[in-house]
């Protein structure tokens, strides 16, 4: 592995054990990454031809590898304009349908430039899906169903999510996403 996906992976794996476990933006991500269930995959693609090609392969992975609870899928080259990157979302979710993957696998997705539609662009909000690259997260459909089954009242999830990065404020939410960015750097 070069040095380059190394560093990648080690700045997600630093988003992903500081800000999502750490704020606890997703209650069951903790068990799957102390377990080490979770595939880190680095795409250098560039066209959309190959970012929908290695979704695939990552889909196919899951398929039979049953030991990977999830897969974050984590674009360097490409997708690195929000619009382009919802754009390819839709594209991806079509092919991951297309390809008889509907049930059975999820697509989340994570930008650094995440903005939900209905919120301004300095909205904290925003940093419940922003991460250091942009990233397909697949998780399995089956994985979901059971974890929001044993989760009392997951409904509130997202709400939680809003008040916390609202009380911590814009500048304390890039200030995580920026030690993630730096992390693997020294």
């Amino acid at each position: 592995m070069n040095i380059q996906i190394k560093q990648v992976i080690v700045q997600t794996r630093y988003w992903l054990e500081h800000v999502v476990i750490g704020l606890n933006f997703c209650p069951f991500a903790k068990s799957v990454f102390e377990q080490g269930k979770i595939h880190f995959q680095v795409s250098d693609a560039e066209s959309l031809e190959c970012c929908l090609e290695n979704l695939i392969i990552e889909a196919k992975r899951l398929d039979t590898q049953a030991e990977i609870a999830t897969t974050l899928l984590i674009f360097t080259n490409s997708l690195q304009d929000f619009d382009n990157f919802l754009d390819v979302l839709d594209i991806a979710n079509e092919e991951m349908h297309e390809q008889g993957y509907e049930g059975v696998y999820q697509l989340a997705s994570f930008h650094p430039d995440y903005c939900f539609a209905e919120c301004d662009a300095d909205d904290p909000e925003n940093f419940t899906n922003r991460a250091p690259y942009p990233i397909f997260h697949l998780l399995r459909e089956q994985s979901i169903e059971s974890a929001l089954a044993q989760y009392k009242n997951p409904e509130n999830i997202p709400r939680n999510n809003i008040r916390l990065t609202r009380e911590m404020g814009i500048k304390k939410m890039q200030g995580l996403l920026e030690q993630a960015i730096q992390a693997g750097k020294e």
